[in-house]
């Protein structure tokens, strides 16, 4: 009997057979290995290759345009630059902000750097933001800001605080008080607009008020006055998260803010200063000013300082509209409003 070879081994007994050739879900990195897609990986796809950015701005977007997309140019560095702002201001900070501006000299651009602070919040986040007059006396921002159906102001709030206590209170009672500024896409609390009105706002009052709008608002920009012995200047103070120091770019505005410095330092507050953004408003000729001077001093002393260029709008005292600014004015108010998140 014609003996038989022994039987050979499989070509696979000691080692792994082949994997199958990848179907074209298996080739994607979200899908487990056994093959079935998950929701949250499904999600998670577009992770896995963000897209291209592509110039939406300036003579890159205008050649992408006339091209029907055949050249695609990344976005410039103005352009990142720009977007990287308007993501800073975007960002979520985690809860009530209070930006305060303070300069205890008039004339200083106190008002003005609310409203423009208000309004590219307003237009970048999309609402949410109050901008509060809580000056001691007769205010302006009422004056500089869009109207409303309504002429009220927070002395007509304070009368009707009740209404508001406990859970009481809702968005629509409080639009009787504040005026909304439509495409400005924020809201205004104005002061007492009378040259003779009588008690002026306490600590307390101001504590109250800010409990109330703290309910409605995400960001609360606050003007004040030139009494810096005020109690509804201290209060602002007390409850500030991100201190803005406004002035126009002459020796005086300058010193006055210099000395408010000095005094707050005085009284412990030595992080909020060192924090601060200080906002140097340009006056329509540089003749005989010291912006060198300035712009050192202050920033030795606080974490930034920049310049806003001179706008006629804002000179010429009347209400204020952001789509009227120049485009230069929106540029530096938004990179403005960038220092100001940041500290957020």
């Amino acid at each position: 009997m014609r003996a038989h070879p022994p039987a050979q081994p499989p070509p696979y007994a000691n080692q792994q057979p082949p994997a199958p050739e990848a179907g074209p879900n298996q080739q994607t990195p979200w899908v487990k290995k056994s093959g079935t897609p998950t929701a949250e990986e499904f999600a998670r796809r577009r992770l896995v290759k963000p897209a291209e950015p592509v110039a939406t701005m300036g003579a890159r977007a205008i050649l992408t345009k006339g091209t029907m997309g055949l050249v695609r140019l990344p976005p410039g560095k103005r352009e990142q630059e720009y977007k990287q702002d308007v993501e800073m201001v975007r960002r979520n900070f985690g809860g009530l902000r209070q930006v305060t501006v303070v300069n205890p000299k008039g004339g200083a651009g106190k008002t003005v750097a609310v409203l423009l602070l208000a309004m590219t919040f307003g237009q970048k986040r999309g609402g949410y933001v109050l901008a509060w007059d809580n000056n001691e006396t007769q205010g302006t921002l009422g004056m500089r800001a869009q109207q409303d159906f309504h002429a009220r102001t927070v002395r007509d709030m304070m009368r009707d605080l009740h209404l508001f206590r406990g859970s009481h209170g809702r968005v629509g009672d409080l639009s009787q008080y504040v005026r909304a500024q439509g495409e400005g896409m924020f809201d205004v609390l104005a002061s007492d607009e009378s040259a003779t009105a009588g008690e002026m706002l306490t600590a307390s009052a101001f504590a109250e008020i800010r409990e109330i709008v703290s309910r409605f608002y995400k960001l609360i920009f606050v003007d004040t006055g030139n009494n810096v012995r005020a109690e509804n200047w201290q209060a602002a103070i007390d409850a500030t998260d991100q201190l803005v120091v406004s002035m126009s770019a002459r020796n005086d505005s300058a010193e006055t803010a210099a000395r408010m410095l000095d005094y707050l330092e005085q009284q412990g507050l030595h992080r909020l200063v060192r924090q601060a953004v200080t906002v140097v408003s340009m006056p329509p000729s540089r003749r005989e000013l010291d912006i060198p001077a300035i712009m050192q001093h202050f920033a030795a002393r606080t974490r930034t300082v920049l310049l806003a260029p001179y706008e006629r709008l804002i000179d010429s005292g009347e209400p204020m509209r952001y789509n009227q600014m120049s485009a230069q004015t929106r540029a530096a108010w938004l990179k403005i409003a960038a220092a100001v998140a940041e500290g957020l």
